[in-house]
C-alpha cells in the first residue's frame, strides 16, 4: 500500500466532520491581459450524506473551484488556501499521491460523459479498470461481475450484454450513468457532479438525478453538484452556495433561500426561471449586462453595475458574508440585506420589470384569425443504407410521420419533444420550401409544392429563422451592420432604406445604434442571439421560427431574450413556431403547444389546458420531469420515471409508438394492453382545444 492510500485508510476521522472543507481557495490564471482571478476566497463545507449545490452564471468559478479539489487544473494555475478531504490537506501533494485518492475517496461525474469515457474501450472494461485500479484485489472476470452490478445499479437494461458495448453504442443519458458507475465503483466519501445534466434532455435528467439519488444512498457519500439550473438543485441539495465573479455572494439551508434570497442577484437568478407551475404569465427577470472581467476588479460589489439596488457605499468596498435572518447558517454577501428582510419584495419588483401589455389581435377569437401556417399529414423519411461505394437500402429512418398543426396570426406554437422526435426535420421542411414526400405545408394561404420561383422568393420574406447557436450563424467576418443589412440587400431594399433600419432593428432588440460597426466575437451569447431576432425582423415577418433560441444561454441571459420575443410579438403581432425542449420556456411564451414523440404529434392544444390537465402518459412525464425553482414543491411531487431510451425511428414499435415506456400500458390487463400493441393511436378531442392519442387517456396531477 502507498504512502497516500495509508493517510487516508488508516486515520479516518470521526462521522460528524466534514468530508470536505475548503478553506479561503484562490485560483488564478495567466493571460494576455494579466492574472484572471477565477476563484477567490472560496470558503464551504460538506458533510458525509449532505448534498451541496453551487449555482451561478457561467464564469463565476463554479467548475474551477471542483476542478482545484480534484487537483485537475492546469500547471499555469496559481493555488493558495487550503482544501482539506477528512481533515488531511489536498493541496501540495504530487499528482502520483492525488491519483491515488481520485476515483477511489473522490469521484467526479463531467458535464460531457462522451469525453469522459474512452472510445476504444468497453463501457464494462473501463468501469472495472476503475476498480483494479485503486488496489481491488480482483481478478478480470471479478472485475467485470462487479462492473455489470454497477450498471445494473445505475438503471442500464440488460447490464450484462450492454457492458461489452462500446461508448458510442449508449445514448447520452446511458453514457452518464455509465460515468455515474464508475464514480460509485469505489463506495467514495466524495462524489463531485460537473452540470451532470445540462447536454440532457429533461426525461433522461429526471432519471440520472434519480440515479445520483440511488448513488448517494449506495455510498453514503457526499455530493457536490454544480449548476445553472436552480431548478435541479431545488428537489436534491440540502445547503446551496450561489457564487458570482469568484466569491460565494450567498450561503444557506435551500429551503432558507429559495424563500427568503436575501442577496440582489440571487433573487434575480431565482425571478428569471419560467415556472411551469406559474398560475399567470409574469414577466421573467433579466439581470442587465454581464458578469465583471475577472482580470482587474474595480473595488467594491463586483454585481454593483447590474444591482437594482446599487448606492455609492456599495462601490466602496466589497462586502464579506455576513449572517442575516440572525442565523448563521444563512449568510449573504450585501450590505443591503436588511431591507430584503425588512419587506421580503418580488424580483419582478426590485428589478422593475413591467408586464407586457397583450396585442390587440390577441383578444381576437382564435377561429376568426387568418392562418399564417398550416401543415397537413407531413411525412418525412430517409433511406437507411450500406456500403461505402455500392450502396443498398436496408431501412428507412421515420423521422416524421403525418404531422399536421395550424398557427394563427399573432400566436405562438411551442413544438416539443425529446431529441430524436422529429422536431427539427419538421422545421427544416418547413424552411426548405420545396418538394415534400408526403403532405403539404401551406404559408399565408399559399402551399409550397406550388410555389414559383418569384412566389418563393417573397414567401421567404414573410418567414424568418432564428437559430440556436447565434455565434455559428453570424459570419465572423463581417459587422453586424452587415450582417443586418444582407438580408435587405437580397430582396431589393434601396441602400438608404437600409441605413435608417438597421438602428431601427437594433433599438427594437435593445441594443445601440453603435453596435453596427462591431463583430459578432465582441457579443456575449445572450446580445448574439438579440442580433439573430433582429436580422430575422429585417424584412418585417409574419411568421417567425425559433429553433432552440435559448437553450444555449445562461437563465438570467435567457429571461432578457424571451422578454423580448414576448415584446416583439406584441408590438409587430408576429406568430412564431417555438422548438424547444424546456416545458417551463414553452408554458411561458406559448399559447398552443404540441408535443411530439418519435415522428407524431401525441398531444396538441392550448398551453393552460395541455400543461394543467394532460391527457398523453408521455406529456405528463414530460411535464413531471422539469424541476420546479420550489424546494418544498419539488420534494412533494410525483415524479414520473420513463424507463428505457426513445426508440430507434428506423424501427418504431408497430401500434402505439409509445408503448414500450408507457406506465399507464404497464398498468392495464393483457386483453387491453393488445389494442395498443396493435392499433395506432389518433389524435382525439379531449375539450374545445385539446387532442391527444392515446387508447386509454387518464388524468394524473404532475404539477
Amino acid at each position: 500500500m502507498t504512502a497516500a492510500q495509508t493517510m487516508f485508510d488508516e486515520q479516518a476521522p470521526s462521522e460528524n466532520g466534514p468530508v470536505l472543507r475548503v478553506s479561503d481557495l484562490t485560483v488564478s490564471f495567466p493571460s494576455e491581459s494579466g492574472r484572471v482571478q477565477a476563484v477567490r476566497g472560496l470558503n464551504y463545507e460538506v458533510s458525509a450524506g449532505e448534498v451541496l449545490g453551487i449555482v451561478g452564471e457561467s464564469g463565476s468559478g463554479k467548475s474551477v473551484s471542483s476542478l482545484a479539489v480534484m487537483g485537475l487544473l492546469p500547471q499555469q494555475a496559481r493555488i493558495s488556501g487550503s482544501i482539506k478531504f477528512r481533515d488531511r490537506e489536498l493541496l501540495g501533494l504530487s499528482d502520483d499521491q492525488l491519483s491515488k485518492i481520485r476515483g477511489k475517496r473522490i469521484s467526479m461525474v463531467f458535464q460531457d460523459p462522451l469525453s469522459a469515457l474512452t472510445p476504444v474501450y468497453t463501457v464494462g472494461d473501463q468501469i472495472a479498470e476503475a476498480l483494479r485500479a485503486h488496489g481491488h484485489s480482483m481478478s478480470k472476470q471479478q472485475a467485470h461481475n462487479r462492473a455489470v452490478e454497477l450498471l445494473d445499479l445505475v438503471g442500464i437494461p440488460n447490464a450484462a450484454n450492454r457492458a461489452k458495448a462500446f461508448p458510442h453504442e449508449f445514448s447520452g443519458g446511458m453514457r452518464q450513468r455509465a460515468v455515474i458507475a464508475i464514480a460509485i465503483a469505489n463506495d467514495p466519501d466524495l462524489i463531485i457532479a460537473d452540470e451532470p445534466t445540462t447536454a440532457l434532455d429533461v426525461t433522461v435528467q429526471a432519471q440520472v438525478l434519480e440515479v445520483l439519488k440511488t448513488a448517494q444512498e449506495v455510498t453514503g457519500a457526499g455530493i457536490v453538484i454544480i449548476t445553472h439550473d436552480l431548478g435541479v438543485v431545488a428537489g436534491f441539495a440540502d445547503r446551496l452556495m450561489v457564487m458570482y465573479a469568484g466569491k460565494a455572494v450567498e450561503t444557506g439551508q435551500v429551503d432558507e433561500i429559495y424563500a427568503h434570497p436575501r442577496m440582489p442577484y440571487t433573487l434575480g437568478l431565482l425571478g428569471s426561471i419560467p415556472r411551469l407551475d406559474a398560475e399567470e404569465r409574469q414577466p421573467l427577470v433579466p439581470i442587465e449586462g454581464q458578469p465583471p472581467s475577472l482580470v482587474d476588479l474595480p473595488p467594491g460589489c463586483p454585481f454593483a453595475p447590474r444591482c437594482p439596488m446599487v448606492v455609492d457605499a456599495c462601490r466602496e468596498a466589497e462586502p464579506p458574508l455576513s449572517d442575516v435572518d440572525g442565523s448563521e447558517q444563512h449568510r449573504a454577501a450585501c450590505i443591503r440585506a436588511n431591507e430584503l428582510i425588512a419587506e421580503d419584495p418580488d424580483a419582478a419588483e426590485v428589478f422593475e420589470v413591467e408586464a407586457v401589455e397583450e396585442a390587440a389581435i390577441a383578444k381576437v377569437p382564435r377561429e376568426q384569425r387568418p392562418i399564417v401556417l398550416s401543415v397537413n399529414e407531413l411525412v418525412k423519411h430517409f433511406p437507411l443504407t450500406k456500403g461505402a461505394v455500392f450502396k443498398r437500402r436496408v431501412g428507412t429512418v421515420h423521422a416524421v410521420d403525418g404531422v399536421s398543426f395550424d398557427i394563427r396570426a399573432g400566436e405562438t406554437l411551442g413544438l416539443v419533444g425529446e431529441s430524436g422526435c422529429g422536431k427539427t426535420t419538421t422545421l427544416m421542411e418547413i424552411l426548405g420550401l420545396d418538394t415534400l414526400m408526403g403532405g403539404d405545408i401551406a404559408i399565408l394561404g399559399n402551399l409550397t409544392t406550388s410555389l414559383t420561383k418569384q412566389s418563393r422568393r417573397e414567401i421567404r420574406r414573410d418567414m424568418q429563422v432564428v437559430f440556436q447557436d447565434p455565434m455559428a450563424s453570424l459570419d465572423p467576418r463581417m459587422p453586424i451592420g452587415d450582417v443586418l443589412a444582407e438580408p435587405m440587400q437580397v430582396h431589393g431594399y434601396s441602400k438608404q432604406k437600409i441605413a435608417s433600419r438597421i438602428p431601427e432593428l437594433l433599438d427594437l432588440v435593445g441594443l445601440r445604434a453603435e453596435h453596427a460597426e462591431r463583430y459578432p466575437a465582441e457579443f456575449s451569447g445572450g446580445q448574439r442571439q438579440r442580433i439573430g431576432i433582429a436580422r430575422a425582423l429585417a424584412l418585417e415577418p409574419k411568421l417567425i421560427v425559433l429553433d432552440e433560441p435559448v437553450s444555449a444561454l445562461d437563465v438570467s441571459i435567457q429571461a432578457g431574450v424571451i422578454n423580448l420575443l414576448d415584446e416583439l410579438k406584441a408590438k409587430l403581432e408576429l406568430a412564431y413556431l417555438f422548438v424547444a425542449h424546456d416545458l417551463s420556456v414553452v408554458r411561458h411564451i406559448a399559447d398552443r403547444v404540441a408535443v411530439m414523440y418519435l415522428g407524431k404529434i401525441v398531444e396538441i392544444g392550448e398551453v393552460d389546458g395541455v400543461f394543467g390537465d394532460a391527457k398523453h402518459p408521455y406529456t405528463q412525464a414530460l411535464l413531471s420531469a422539469i424541476p420546479i425553482p420550489d424546494p418544498v414543491a419539488e420534494r412533494s411531487r410525483e415524479r414520473i420515471i420513463l424507463t428505457g431510451d426513445l426508440p430507434s425511428p428506423a424501427n418504431p414499435p408497430r401500434g402505439c409508438r409509445f408503448h414500450t415506456r408507457c406506465f399507464t400500458f404497464a398498468a392495464l390487463p393483457e386483453d387491453k394492453r393488445q389494442r395498443c400493441l396493435d392499433e395506432e393511436p389518433v389524435l382525439a378531442a379531449h375539450g374545445d382545444d385539446q387532442q391527444a392519442a392515446c387508447h386509454f387517456p387518464r388524468a394524473r396531477a404532475v404539477l
